[in-house]
């Protein structure tokens, strides 16, 4: 096992490294790019620098067919609303050097914009400038301090952090997105400071118990996991992995990692790490068949569902979509044993559900306390079967046979709340 592990390491890290001259065009955008920007802010007498943050900055980025570049624009403090300060700049220069450009909206708005000749492009980011971290207004401020922390620390392994990247986004865990709840760019970059490889982090990651909460400190700036639960907000803590930002220590920058997400990845490491394998460095899109072929071959029914909605690609679709999925389960839960369910998201405004479940053989609804005259009477009468057990009211559900049906009506009975979680559309297959 440890040749054939090895020589795929050795293989992806080739793979994954972006060769020098592939880069010197999007490097010479970005010059290019960079230039223009400050030009502009000083025509326009705008207190505010320029800097390149990110992956590009701190040369912990893939290989790609097109390259995206994070481009801050670090306005002077007296500057509070600056993704406007930042349109009223950014906008005509686009047009007037005819870059294609949309406005990404977020906790705070910031803008894509695509080079003329290239599929390449730049996300320029309104920040405020700070000169201690706990002075943001926007989690986006920070973004300057980790730049030079990371790239001092992580000199010569930044091939840990190729690796580490394509393993989580081929396993669907990276991201900090509401609808993945995985690892950001900025925490693999920590892990692989705290571990040196992808080997031993993935490793240490198995020890990590998703149904309790474990710190990691690197720069040990609390004595005790008992300090960091006293010191650190509650609403930070919620994470199985609370990991300590080493450059603002009262941010937990693990905060959006869910339980989740964490088994998920912790079953793709078991799996890889009995089983070394290219595929797992590999995004695939589920193949519909093999999923349906092991259902029926569980005798469960398999359930292929597209959903599309209204609102604006990225974070925003991919979370109202993943909620609305979110919801389903509930309502199927009710009927059905659901023995799977995965959700993708393809990055527009589509995402794909694919379920297989069983019926239930008794449904129970619990109802009031018998002693609530008004509140029992109206349940009677709403179920045909009702007993009472420990007190309370119960209720036995016809059971279904086909969840395929139960959606079709469900859909119909729930339009208003499908169109009030802006879904435009679900088909089911």
């Amino acid at each position: 096992m440890g040749d054939s592990l090895q020589k795929i390491l050795r293989e992806q890290t080739v793979k994954l490294k972006p060769v020098k001259y592939e880069l010197k065009p999007i490097k010479d955008l970005t010059a290019k790019f960079v230039k223009d920007l400050r030009n502009e802010l000083k025509v326009n007498e705008v207190e505010a620098e320029v800097f390149i943050g990110g992956s590009f900055a701190k040369n912990t980025f893939l290989k790609s067919k097109q390259y995206d570049v994070d481009v801050f624009i670090r306005f002077n403090w007296k500057y509070v609303q600056i993704s406007s300060e930042l349109e009223k700049i950014l906008v005509p220069m686009c047009n007037r050097l005819e870059l294609r450009f949309e406005k990404i909206h977020g906790s705070r708005d910031y803008f894509r914009v695509y080079h003329a000749d290239s599929k390449n492009y730049f996300e320029v980011i309104p920040v405020t400038k700070i000169k201690k971290p706990k002075e943001e207004r926007n989690i986006t401020d920070l973004s300057y301090f980790h730049v030079p922390y990371v790239t001092k620390r992580l000199k010569g392994i930044e091939d840990q952090v190729r690796l580490t990247k394509q393993f989580f986004k081929a396993q669907r865990v990276y991201g900090a997105e509401t609808y993945v709840r995985g690892f950001s760019g900025y925490t693999v970059e920590l892990l692989i400071i705290k571990y040196k490889s992808f080997l031993k982090l993935i490793k240490a990651l198995l020890k990590f118990d998703a149904n309790q909460r474990d710190v990691i400190d690197i720069e040990k700036d609390y004595k005790n996991k008992n300090e960091v639960f006293i010191q650190l907000n509650e609403a930070k803590l919620h994470s199985p992995i609370i990991l300590i930002d080493p450059t603002y220590k009262e941010r937990n920058a693990l905060a959006a990692l869910s339980r989740d997400t964490l088994v998920k990845l912790q079953n793709s490491i078991k799996r890889f790490l009995k089983k070394p394998s290219f595929e797992f460095f590999i995004l695939r899109e589920p193949e519909i068949s093999i999923l349906k072929n092991k259902a029926l071959k569980n005798k469960q029914e398999f359930l292929a569902i597209t959903l599309s909605t209204d609102k604006q690609h990225g974070d925003i679709a991919g979370t109202k979509l993943k909620k609305f999925t979110e919801v389903l389960h509930r309502e199927l839960n009710i009927y059905f044993n659901v023995k799977n369910l995965d959700f993708f998201y393809s990055g527009e405004q589509i995402g794909n559900v694919y379920i297989s479940l069983i019926p239930k053989k008794e449904i129970i609804r619990i109802g009031p306390p018998i002693e609530m005259k008004k509140h029992s009477s109206r349940f009677k009468s709403q179920h045909s079967s009702t007993f009472v057990k420990n007190k309370r009211w119960h209720a036995r559900l016809p059971v279904l046979n086909d969840a395929r049906a139960f959606l079709d009506s469900w859909k119909m009975a729930n339009k208003k709340m499908m169109a009030q979680m802006h879904i435009v559309s679900m088909s089911i297959e």
